[in-house]
């Protein structure tokens, strides 16, 4: 999955503050931000195999531990990568943060302000 480099897209938890307050940063970074919440996030397992791959980080740490689900279905088991997309795909509700897009670039924002982990020197004004 692969967007413009003028382009941002989110996926995130509406109902949390935090998450709202990312997307408020990444406006302001970019002209054309997409926003999805978590449960309209890609259905497409082929999506979720290129984020996985893209964002760098093994499944689990994307995940909310604490999570009832969580405890009871995935705690202390591994599962294959067309495991963990399925989880992903039909679970979407246990992604701790916002994932961001942005070209080929795929980030966990932990906090509101990682969005700023996507600018690079090419985006940022020199000075």
């Amino acid at each position: 999955m692969k967007t413009h480099d003028r382009e941002i897209l989110i996926y995130y938890n509406p109902e949390s503050d935090s998450h709202r307050m990312t997307v408020a940063h990444a406006r302001s970074l970019v002209p054309h931000l997409k926003t999805y919440a978590f449960g309209q996030t890609p259905s497409n397992g082929t999506s979720w195999q290129q984020i996985l791959h893209a964002i760098g980080l093994e499944p689990k740490a994307l995940l909310n531990k604490a999570h009832p689900y969580y405890q009871q279905h995935i705690r202390g088991r591994d599962f294959d990568e067309e495991c963990w997309v399925k989880i992903f795909q039909y679970n979407p509700d246990l992604i701790k943060a916002p994932i961001a897009m942005r070209g080929r670039r795929v980030i966990l924002c932990l906090t509101p302000t990682d969005i700023y982990r996507l600018t690079s020197p090419a985006h940022t004004p020199a000075g």
